[in-house]
């Protein structure tokens, strides 16, 4: 029901080890979650790990985990709580329509070859059909060595695959198909060291590019799909982002994201931007749009805590393994 809480049997137990399809994700070096606790109804707390050379994401401006992390690590915990927790089937699709996070920059630094987090999670506004979940909404605390590192939340639902196929109908013909691969732009320009991680393509002005789609890449594309997944479109705000500021490795310690349409495969999508204004104390703000099509897909604003770790120069050190 709307508003209430899905009907459910206290477990109060603890995963030694995280299947991959709970947080969809087949290589073990992507998967954060390491293990979970139910300690109420609707409240969990999910035991995280993060590596310092993850190949893609590596530490920003030299000493940082990549505060996309925090995004990753809030997807991968709400798919892992709706799966293990309230009985969603790992067939069924789950979708995030919005996702938001604002981390402590200090708390950032990478001081060893990984690090260990909490994560306690509350579940609200829970809403099921026929049985089964349907939307989601999760608010998040992550701390690392009893230290506050982040707070975040995510909005997603839940969508069983027959349904799933009668909704997108025809588009499911995209599942798996080839994309004509884009020339990138400039790795140095958007944070990156290789042209495999770059997610936008030279478009018509100085700040709108075209989505660069790589359904290859390990990552981003961790198994065919019929649409853009959505932390494509994250990484695609952020290197837009740090375009827009001059180039460099931008460290958004501020995202707000929401999703308003599936952004297709089979047509351009372009990614516009504008810095928003601001008192001059204050870190850097990027507005980023994604338009399809005439519409509207995507919006996501990030913000640095400060102009000096707003863009870092890029040196041997900024991805380590980028």
């Amino acid at each position: 029901m709307p508003g209430g809480t899905m009907d459910q049997n206290f477990r109060g137990a603890t995963s030694t080890r995280v299947p991959g399809e709970f947080v969809h994700r087949a290589d073990p070096t992507d998967i954060i979650p390491t293990g979970w606790t139910q300690l109420a109804e609707n409240r969990f707390s999910v035991s995280a790990r993060w590596p310092a050379a993850h190949p893609f994401f590596s530490p920003v401006a030299g000493d940082r985990h990549d505060p996309v992390l925090v995004a990753e690590t809030i997807r991968q915990t709400a798919m892992l709580v709706a799966h293990a927790e309230f009985g969603v089937p790992v067939e069924d699709q789950f979708v995030m329509w919005g996702l938001h996070y604002t981390a402590d920059a200090e708390a950032l630094a990478v001081n060893g070859p990984f690090s260990d987090l909490t994560v306690d999670v509350v579940c609200s506004d829970l809403e099921s059909r026929r049985g089964g979940l349907r939307n989601l909404r999760t608010t998040m605390i992550l701390t690392r060595d009893g230290r506050h590192l982040a707070t975040g939340g995510s909005l997603a639902r839940c969508t069983s695959a027959l349904a799933y196929r009668r909704i997108r109908g025809e588009r499911m013909a995209a599942l798996g198909r080839p994309v004509p691969l884009l020339p990138a732009v400039a790795p140095h320009l958007v944070g990156r060291t290789h042209a495999k991680d770059v997610v936008l393509a030279a478009g018509t002005r100085d700040d709108r590019w075209q989505l660069r789609v790589n359904t290859a890449h390990p990552t981003l594309f961790r198994r065919p799909n019929d649409h853009v997944p959505g932390m494509l479109l994250l990484e695609a705000a952020r290197q837009a982002a740090t375009l827009t500021l001059g180039g460099g490795a931008y460290l958004p310690t501020v995202m707000d994201v929401s999703f308003s349409r599936y952004v297709e495969l089979d047509s351009p999508c372009w990614i516009g931007t504008e810095v928003l204004p601001g008192p001059a104390s204050d870190g850097a703000t990027v507005r980023v749009t994604g338009h399809q099509d005439g519409h509207q897909v995507f919006l996501c604003a990030l913000t640095s805590p400060s102009r000096g770790l707003a863009v870092a120069a890029v040196g041997p050190d900024s991805r380590l393994a980028g």
